[in-house]
């Protein structure tokens, strides 16, 4: 705290930020004091004097009070203004006007950007504009021809605009664990989509005189005009690629590309960050100093230059830090002052959350300031343990290692998954990135501008590294057993893996130090003269931090205090990882209990069945269903589908390293469209379905990715059983056996009487799943069930209820024979289909059945213990 005031200030600051975010009301105070006890101690046992703690305190409480004023603050307005409670406001058509204040960007048919009201009414006769007080609303124009492309693009940020649309809340999570859409817009302080059909909806005109907010009017269409400028020097996938590399522009990216970087862990290449700024710096100085500018204007110069590359990169948390951190280095080398790298890291983010508090949970944020601290503690602690390289390879290696290390659990937190091979990836590809293909990109554009032949020859040959990249990337990914699965760990934690990870690397170049003690050579015959001293270790490591001899001020160690240490430090990081890596069960669940997750996949069916010893069973997987063929023009770059992004990352999110089984009910979009991106994205086991075909393209490219897995098929028929444990059962009731085995793979149009139906014995409890039967197959089951007792009658605890509630299935005789005690409708928000239908709902009212809904609930999840099934949902 003496040495680094800034640094601890800020650290007192994010402490009392987090403490806001986390807590509230008497949680909060308790937090508080918590910390304000810690801080106390800590200044007692440093003898740190009073009034100097008494500002760290200061600062946590300030810090935290902070975030709860900007809390209080960030509330929609529009209720109080329009004169009617948010949940009447949602979907009613209002026209508003306002002021454009972010980029638009088009992707596909859709269009979208920010919008900062100034005036908004109810779109109703009598309805007047009422001052809307600056609020701001996320805008999303759906595009109705082709034509109106060009309309939109003329729209730009400042732009005066006024709209007629239907005003929509966010949507919350649906699911536990599931992306918060809502909360995440209110770190943005918005709280409403406007949402307009067509440009006929919108009417934009300039800005009638220049404003300060010109100057990211004009950032936006410099960047406009390099991305069209990338986009005629390189070809498809390069361009989007080099778009994102070059200037930040991610929009264009080809979604595979970054699929297979990601999976790479490789994503922080293709965002402008620290690695661009740097670059971008070095650059300019040795330009200057070429030119034989002073040392001082040189400075001065880059410091003017860095912020107008930190707006042509897209201002993003991570760009932002490093252009901060640059422009304050450039000032304390100018002034001779601050020039402790964590100070100008501290001073960096302290701006930046007083500017904006909610930074504090961007993932870009955390990411960007975590690893930067990370290499400037724990690469000094690193670098003797690579003394034997040469130093620029040592030098890499243990940069390239910390950095993998401290983004671990950040990594894993938001996105878990961590691939084994990340590190060799990192370590191959990002010098080649760095000094090779982002120079050349950025000279493809200057070239661009007057000698096209050299510009279009550079662009090859960086393509043709591109194309060697992507081609090696792609054929890692390959292995897919070196992507590891991991859940969600706990902030407690990811605070344990930092400290353990620096008592590990701490102890090592200790231990380190004592075998390049003299006292303890191995050959005592040594010369002298290859002593290792302090003052040559400047020559091996950067900045002439000790790294393989102790300074003349260390207190010597003996080898035996650290015989144990190291191993222990090992041991304890391993039994960790490995008490993370052993899997998920739901919230409050113990050994012994069940779990069934009836997921909202909106209109179509998923359920999750977690077997008491750990077995993971999913049943159907959703799917986005699509009614008409889509005009190329509307086909967006990475359009919403519910496998790839609801269920794959649910499934990942909650520690499923392996699905035992996944059982397909039948072949309907709605239940297997999903699939394809399970099977993708996570080793499976077995294929459960009802031995027969659709004869559509999606259902074949999903067996044929099966069969490429290599996992196992079966076509379930009524009288078989499946055992995953000693305390679960399936008990297959449909579809009917076959006669002769030649039929089956036959292409049947109406799936739903095919509908693999069976119930689960669990704990002792019961529970039926239905998929899209039909009344005709209700009744086969109650005849096979009475005259051979085949999965035995009611009653059950708990109905899957057939096809979402549709009138086709649920009859009277249905649930009089299976007399459940509660029901299940998988069901999407206002489908179109009218599910589920009122006399479904009248019949189990009647037959007194407790009714959850997941388009009124979310997702459902039944806990299953052998006393009681407990029910929880999400909404």
């Amino acid at each position: 705290m003496n040495r680094r005031p800034l640094l601890s200030f800020t650290i007192c600051w994010i402490a009392g930020s987090s403490a806001g975010c986390l807590f509230a009301g008497h949680k909060l105070l308790i937090y508080i004091a918590c910390c304000l006890l810690l801080v106390a101690i800590w200044a007692v046992s440093r003898g740190i004097r009073w009034r100097t703690a008494a500002v760290f305190g200061l600062a946590l409480a300030a810090a935290a009070l902070y975030w709860e004023w900007n809390e209080a603050r960030n509330v929609s307005l529009l209720p109080e203004a329009l004169g009617k409670p948010a949940n009447e406001l949602n979907e009613i058509y209002v026209t508003a006007a306002g002021v454009i204040t972010s980029p638009v960007e088009r992707d596909g048919d859709r269009v979208d950007f920010t919008l900062k009201l100034s005036r908004i009414g109810l779109d109703q006769p009598g309805g007047q504009a009422i001052d809307a007080a600056g609020e701001r609303v996320a805008v999303q124009i759906r595009l109705q021809a082709e034509s109106e492309i060009a309309v939109a693009a003329g729209w730009q940020r400042g732009d005066t605009v006024v709209i007629e649309g239907e005003l929509e809340q966010p949507q919350a999570a649906r699911n536990f664990g599931g992306f918060d859409y809502r909360a995440y817009l209110l770190t943005q302080k918005i709280h409403w989509l406007l949402k307009g059909e067509g440009t006929a909806s919108i009417t934009a005109e300039p800005p009638a005189s220049w404003q300060p907010s010109g100057i990211l009017r004009w950032s936006d269409e410099v960047r406009a005009l390099l991305g069209a400028e990338m986009d005629r020097i390189f070809h498809e996938p390069h361009a989007g690629y080099m778009k994102g590399l070059v200037i930040g522009i991610q929009k264009d990216l080809d979604p595979e590309t970054f699929k297979q970087f990601s999976q790479l862990g490789l994503t922080h290449i293709l965002a402008i960050s620290g690695m661009h700024v740097a670059v971008y710096v070095g650059v300019i100085l040795f330009i200057l100093r070429r030119c034989r500018v002073t040392r001082e204007t040189a400075i001065t110069i880059t410091l003017l230059l860095v912020p107008v590359y930190v707006l042509l990169s897209g201002a993003g948390p991570s760009i932002v830090r490093a252009g901060l951190m640059s422009m304050i280095a450039l000032l304390a080398a100018r002034l001779g002052l601050l020039k402790d790298g964590m100070n100008i890291l501290a001073a960096s983010a302290l701006l930046m959350l007083v500017w904006n508090p909610y930074l504090l949970v961007s993932v870009s944020f955390q990411l960007s300031f975590l690893v930067t601290a990370g290499l400037m503690v724990y690469t000094p602690l690193a670098a003797p343990l690579f003394r034997r390289l040469p130093r620029w390879l040592g030098s890499t290696v243990s940069v390239t290692l910390i950095a993998q290390l401290v983004s671990f659990p950040l990594t894993i937190y938001y996105f878990n998954q961590f691939s084994l091979l990340s590190f060799f990836a990192n370590l191959l590809l990002v010098p080649v990135i760095t000094f090779l293909v982002l120079p050349l990109g950025t000279l493809t554009l200057l070239l661009g501008q007057f000698w096209n032949a050299a510009a279009l020859a550079v662009a090859r040959f960086a393509e043709f590294l591109n194309s060697v990249m992507f081609a090696g990337v792609e054929r890692v990914n390959r292995f897919s057993a070196g992507v590891l699965i991991w859940a969600s760990p706990s902030l407690l934690w990811i605070c344990v893996y930092y400290a353990l990870l620096y008592g590990v690397l701490y102890i090592l170049k200790r231990r380190m130090e004592v075998k390049l003690a003299p006292q303890y050579m191995e050959d005592e015959t040594r010369p002298l003269s290859e002593l290792e001293h302090p003052g040559d270790d400047s020559r091996r490591h950067p900045g002439g931090r000790s790294g393989g001899a102790l300074s003349p001020h260390q207190p010597f160690p003996t080898p035996g205090s650290f015989r144990w240490s190291g191993p222990a430090a090992v041991l304890c990081a391993a039994g960790m990882a490995l008490l993370l890596y052993r899997g998920y069960y739901p919230e409050g669940l113990s050994g012994g209990t069940g779990a069934i997750s009836y997921l909202d996949v909106g209109q179509g069916d998923s359920i999750l069945i977690t077997t008491p010893e750990g077995a993971h069973i999913l049943v159907d997987g959703g799917g986005t269903v699509s009614f008409v063929d889509r005009e190329e023009w509307r086909i967006r770059r990475s359009p919403f589908e519910v496998g790839a992004k609801t269920l794959l990352p649910l499934l990942k999110q909650r520690g499923i390293h392996r699905l035992d089984a996944v059982i397909l009910t039948h072949g309907d979009q709605d239940h297997a469209g999903g699939l394809q991106a399970v099977l993708e994205g996570m080793p499976v086991s077995a294929l459960l379905f009802n031995g027969t075909l659709t004869g559509t393209e999606a259902y074949g490219e999903l067996m044929d990715m099966a069969l490429a897995k290599g996992v196992r098929m079966y076509a379930v028929q009524q009288g078989q059983m499946l055992a995953p444990d000693d305390e679960t059962r399936l008990f297959f009731l449909w579809p009917e056996p076959q006669e002769n085995s030649h039929t089956l793979f036959n292409e049947v149009e109406d799936q739903n009487h095919e509908s693999v139906v069976f119930r689960l014995e669990m704990n002792g409890h019961s529970f039926l799943f239905t998929g899209d039967m039909d009344e005709a197959a209700e009744e086969g089951i109650i005849q096979a069930g009475l005259q051979f007792g085949i999965g035995e009658s009611g009653p059950i605890d708990v109905l899957k209820v057939a096809h979402h509630g549709s009138k086709t299935a649920t009859s009277a005789a249905w649930l009089k024979f299976w007399n459940p005690a509660a029901a299940v409708i998988s069901a999407g928000v206002n489908n179109l289909y009218g599910h589920p239908n009122a006399g479904v709902l009248e019949r189990l009212s009647d037959s007194a059945a407790a009714v959850y809904r997941t388009d009124l609930q979310g997702e459902i999840q039944l806990r299953v213990r052998k006393e009681e099934v407990r029910v929880r949902h999400k909404l």
